[in-house]
């Protein structure tokens, strides 16, 4: 208020000489604002976003010694994949490293395997980085006991579930659930598990092959809404490479499930909706995928030869 102007009455104004007024005119007063002082300190702590561990990092480099149990120190990395995906990269091969100092028995990798499993089949977007670090496990893992190594032991625990494939597809909602989630992941186990040959090829496991074929009879066997939305799913993830494999067999499979799927949009008390994506899955399928074909690099791509056109 002190530093405030102040402005004379008219009254007072008529007795300022001429003079005066002039040089006021003239230089006027500038008026300084009082300088803001910061009261922040150049020896605070960094600023992290809410739930961002700063010494995670930090914590994975010194390996296990903060984490009493083999469980709980791959639980809060599996947890620190799920949230930052992308940090899966960097952190692997430390991961692996440390796995092999702590899995050194039947047990623990038993263990291991059953945490990746439920961490992949139960959260849904955690199924495609499931699979690609059971890939890298597979390959990375010193351990090869007697009961078997990591991808062996892994395909056992999804055998499993497996096995009550007709019970689970027409199961309660929870049940159907849980078991969609185990098919979506292993559709991305499919595409992501490599199995090295003596010769140094690398391949697919066929056994997921038949697998996911009996998986899909399971779903069109019990048309119920869901059941098909999931495998519909399943052919957008894994058709094209399902086709091919077949294909390069001799095999019709991929002919035979859309001459199904044509037969429950004909037959089957599904909702319209479901109908309809069925219908554009087999439109996506008589695209080949979605794939261009070679041909199509030798003239103009348009709506009409390019399916990726837009």
């Amino acid at each position: 208020e002190q530093t405030r102007p102040l402005r004379a009455p008219p009254s007072s104004q008529d007795n300022i000489p001429q003079q005066n007024l002039e040089s006021a005119m003239a230089k006027p007063q500038v008026v300084v604002a009082p300088v803001l002082m910061s009261k922040l300190s150049a020896n605070a702590p960094e600023f992290y976003p809410s739930g961002y561990s700063s010494n995670y990092t930090e914590s994975y480099e010194d390996g296990c010694e903060d984490y009493p149990t083999l469980s709980e120190y791959v639980q809060d990395f599996l947890n620190h994949l799920t949230e930052q995906p992308g940090s899966f990269e960097t952190e692997i091969e430390q991961f692996a490293e440390t796995l092999n100092g702590w899995v050194t028995t039947d047990d623990a990798l038993q263990e291991l395997v059953e945490l990746i499993y439920q961490q992949a089949t139960s959260i849904l977007n955690f199924s495609y980085m499931g699979a690609r670090l059971c890939n890298y496990l597979s390959h990375h893992l010193t351990i090869s006991p007697q009961s078997g190594n990591f991808r062996q032991l892994l395909l056992q625990r999804c055998r499993t579930e497996y096995e009550v494939k007709d019970q689970a597809a027409k199961g309660d909602d929870v049940t159907r659930k849980r078991f969609h989630a185990f098919v979506l992941f292993l559709g991305e186990l499919y595409l992501n598990l490599e199995i090295k040959g003596t010769n140094g090829q690398v391949t697919r496991a066929d056994i997921l092959q038949v697998g996911l074929r009996e998986l899909l009879n399971a779903l069109f066997s019990n048309p119920m809404d869901d059941n098909l939305i999931c495998a519909v799913k399943l052919l957008k993830l894994t058709g094209s490479v399902l086709e091919d494999a077949w294909k390069e067999k001799g095999k019709t499979d991929m002919e035979e499930i859309i001459q199904r799927i044509e037969n429950v949009v004909l037959d089957a008390n599904c909702s319209r909706e479901v109908k309809q994506m069925l219908l554009k899955l087999v439109e996506l399928r008589s695209s080949n995928w979605g794939r261009v074909h070679a041909t199509s690099t030798y003239r103009e791509a348009t709506p009409e030869n390019d399916p990726n056109y837009f």
